[in-house]
């Protein structure tokens, strides 16, 4: 029998640059007040966003992510032709075929790269996130830009309050490389099938519907276990957490993770829920990349995260901030 020679991979991955693209209209709890039955107290009180960004007709899902990647690209010093890999995390794309991210990627200059999309809710960008790691390992790959876009405002009843409050569009990536020493570990994956019906946009229908009561109870009772599990493969623990950076959809479930997890005191959390809304499977990159800029993380933190939604599908892993 012929044996099949494989490729040698690296001995680990590491994130190279992060780069974002936030849509230029901002809209407040104030202006939402003004078509529906809700106020600014309310929608704070409950889920804490006191604004979110809104896609205006030229900030298209394709635009939106060829920005971020073009950034994050930008920040890693790799150029597009030294591209491998591009994966396009995104649950509101445009159409069924074909997938965006092949023109994600000529639009960028990349030269023939693997390119797919990957539709796991808001937990998208941590499933491409560990997909990419292991692609680089196994040697498959050798650099991969991963991008989480949405524009999840095509798909929201935007007179609707229990979603039109909560949801907003913008891009976020990251690329991946090579290294000696791991700078993402093993990603902590799955699925709770039978609540696939919790988030959706019903067969035949154009808008999300949420039982957001019911995905709340399974955020706060089911995940910690998920982050205490990514933790233990990468070998850290709560006081290794420099970054607690979990998907953006409701600054109680964050700030209840973050006290049932112990994490230290000196330990930032991503709050970018409150200016940004929910972005589905862009809110973990975004949420990153806001953190680096203003200088509340720096290269070498030790960041957890945790990307979870519709499906019900959740993705949990440790990285080193580039």
């Amino acid at each position: 029998m012929t044996a099949i020679t494989l490729t040698a991979g690296a001995p680990g991955a590491q994130i190279l640059g992060f780069g974002s693209y936030r849509p230029r209209r901002r809209v407040t709890n104030d202006e939402l007040a003004q078509t529906m039955d809700t106020n600014d107290e309310w929608i704070q009180a409950r889920v804490g966003i006191a604004e979110r960004r809104w896609a205006e007709p030229d900030e298209t899902l394709l635009e939106m992510s060829v920005a971020a990647g073009g950034k994050a690209l930008a920040a890693s010093g790799l150029d597009a032709a030294e591209l491998d890999l591009v994966l396009l995390a995104s649950a509101s794309l445009p159409r069924p075929i074909p997938g965006l991210a092949p023109e994600v990627a000529h639009r960028l200059g990349a030269k023939r790269p693997g390119a797919f999309d990957v539709n796991a809710g808001c937990a998208g960008w941590c499933y491409a996130l560990g997909s990419a790691a292991d692609s680089i390992r196994s040697g498959s790959a050798r650099n991969v830009l991963v991008i989480g876009g949405e524009r999840l405002t095509d798909y929201t009843d935007l007179t609707d309050r229990s979603t039109a409050v909560i949801f907003a569009d913008g891009a976020g990536a990251a690329v991946l490389g090579r290294s000696q020493t791991p700078g993402v570990g093993p990603v902590v994956w799955g699925s709770d099938g039978d609540q696939s019906e919790a988030i959706a946009i019903p067969e035949g229908e154009k808008a999300m519907s949420m039982a957001g009561q019911a995905v709340y109870r399974w955020a706060t009772t089911r995940l910690t276990d998920t982050l205490g599990e990514a933790m233990r493969r990468a070998g850290v623990g709560p006081d290794d957490i420099d970054v607690f950076a979990p998907h953006q959809a409701n600054l109680r479930i964050i700030e209840l993770m973050a006290r049932r997890l112990g994490l230290p005191e000196r330990t930032v959390i991503a709050r970018d829920i409150v200016r940004s809304g929910n972005t589905s499977s862009a809110s973990v990159p975004l949420a990153l990349s806001a953190l680096l800029e203003s200088g509340e993380a720096k290269s070498g933190d030790v960041a957890l995260l945790l990307g979870y939604g519709a499906g019900l599908t959740f993705a949990g892993q440790v990285v080193v901030l580039p």
